[in-house]
């Protein structure tokens, strides 16, 4: 492990153009998002690892608007989808329209056909529309009339939860819990951003001055690098060994599954190209182990009650697992 690292911190440097484009996407956003320096981070994580992001926050802490600043800086098709009660799968998917003219059936694309499709409010659509998600948000297609159509990559999933408001919500299944990446929270930003914000905001709004600073190449060529991250067994066995802990942990029904020891081992790729690095260290895996880990797990109802989280788990899971060395 000692080698591994002197070799790392020897070659860093070589990948400081990746650290460049990353920086360029952190300034434009700094235009129009004020203070959530970690949502930015994690979202641009997430595109490069493949994966898809929830968002927990009251209204006006810019969920929304964070999506819609990403797909302008990255130049690509975006959409937005209002999840309500009465959305069904057809209205997110697209449908098959009868042609009168040659007589045929024809496929009309969903609002999903974009690259960064922002899903807002998406616990208060019931279970079928949610459930329409799970193979477009896993396998990148979806399924109509027996005819698979693939969607154009990058693809990227921001959907969004109020955590306060439950009246005319449902809960989102496990299943589609474990497709989700990361998940994380928003507060409020401090007063001082605040006050920042209501300046920036007197003559125009700021997303009127963004400009495009990455462009597709730029992406796919970032997204075929976080593939070239290594990993070493060691990490490999210390992130597994996380994972699993939570499966025998106190006070959780249901543990976290492999499909979240790929996803951290992919986020934690992404993050370390993110930070200029050639390979993962643990220090890398510990910072993403809550937002990629704590949602999926299932919390007794008896913990619940005494004031145990699923990231308080993780968090004293991180602490007590030896780090390889």
């Amino acid at each position: 492990m000692e080698q591994n690292e002197n070799e790392f911190f020897g070659q860093r440097t070589n990948l400081l153009p990746i650290a460049e484009v990353v920086e360029r996407v952190r300034q434009e956003v700094a235009k129009v998002i004020v203070g959530q320096h970690e949502m930015v981070d994690l979202l641009i994580t997430a595109l490069l690892a493949d994966g898809h992001v929830l968002i927990e926050g009251v209204p006006g802490v810019a969920k929304t608007l964070t999506a819609k600043v990403l797909a302008r800086i990255l130049d690509v098709p975006f959409s937005r989808i209002q999840f309500t009660p009465d959305l069904m799968p057809s209205d997110v998917l697209g449908t098959s329209i009868f042609n009168l003219k040659t007589s045929d059936f024809e496929f009309r694309r969903g609002p999903i056909f974009a690259n960064i499709v922002l899903i807002d409010e998406i616990n208060r659509a019931p279970a079928k529309t949610q459930a329409a998600l799970f193979e477009v948000m896993e396998e990148r297609q979806i399924t109509i009339d027996g005819n698979q159509y693939a969607l154009t990559a990058p693809f990227l999933v921001i959907a969004t939860q109020n955590p306060v408001e439950s009246r005319g919500t449902y809960p989102l299944p496990e299943a589609q819990m474990d497709r989700f990446a990361i998940q994380f929270s928003l507060g409020y930003i401090s007063p001082e951003e605040e006050v920042n914000l209501l300046s920036d905001q007197i003559q125009q709004h700021p997303i009127d001055t963004i400009q495009s600073s990455v462009d597709l190449q730029d992406i796919i060529t970032l997204k075929t690098l976080v593939k070239q991250i290594r990993i070493s067994t060691e990490l490999k066995r210390y992130l597994v060994d996380i994972v699993n802990a939570t499966r025998i942990a106190e006070g959780v029904q249901l543990g976290a599954s492999p499909r979240a020891s790929i996803t951290l081992m992919k986020i934690a790729q992404a993050l370390a190209l993110f930070d200029g690095y050639e390979f993962v260290t643990p220090e890398h895996i510990q910072e993403l182990a809550v937002a990629v880990i704590a949602h999926r797990l299932v919390m007794e109802p008896q913990a619940r009650f005494s004031g145990k989280t699923a990231a308080g788990v993780v968090e004293d899971i991180v602490k007590s697992v030896p780090v390889p060395i």
